[in-house]
């Protein structure tokens, strides 16, 4: 079976994500696919989104990351994609986990809905996968102008309207 379109399976282990936000899966889904298409994933591109909580995120961090604490969003690439697929493989990008308590926390802080923020941490998420970073500032230009357009086509605002 050879994929048409990038593939994107989303897991909810904490249904604190559901009780808030009963459309978060469907928002993850649509906004990590959009990413790949705009982003100019291969067809064949697929991904997994995890919507979890800080327990579970701060284990990963820490565990991956050396870093003790949650945080929003991780990434986690799947394969080197410099190494060539075999014909009809597909291209297993990784990993974007969410921890549900950091992203609703910034979210009211924010003064922005769940919902939006979920989808901007996604997109952010599936840029990394995609290769985008922000360690310096002509990456994160790079990165803002890609999830600002993303953005605006899933009919959100500038989410750094007020930091630039």
């Amino acid at each position: 079976m050879t994929l048409t379109e990038p593939g994107v399976e989303v897991t909810m282990p904490c249904e604190d994500w559901y009780r808030a936000c009963t459309e978060s899966a469907t928002l993850a889904e649509t906004a990590a696919a959009l990413t790949l298409r705009r982003a100019g994933a291969p067809a064949a591109a697929v991904l997994d989104i995890t919507l979890t909580n800080d327990t579970e995120q701060r284990d990963l961090n820490r565990t991956w990351r050396g870093k003790d604490a949650s945080t929003n969003v991780l990434a986690f690439p799947a394969v080197d994609k410099a190494e060539p697929l075999p014909p009809g493989a597909p291209l297993l990008l990784g990993d974007v986990v969410l921890a549900f308590e950091t992203v609703r926390r910034e979210a009211n802080e924010q003064g922005k809905s769940l919902a939006d923020h979920l989808r901007h941490l996604v997109v952010h998420g599936t840029l990394h996968l995609l290769g985008y970073d922000h360690l310096d500032r002509r990456g994160a230009e790079r990165m803002e102008a890609a999830e600002i357009a993303i953005l605006a086509e899933l009919g959100m605002p500038n989410p750094y309207a007020d930091t630039i």
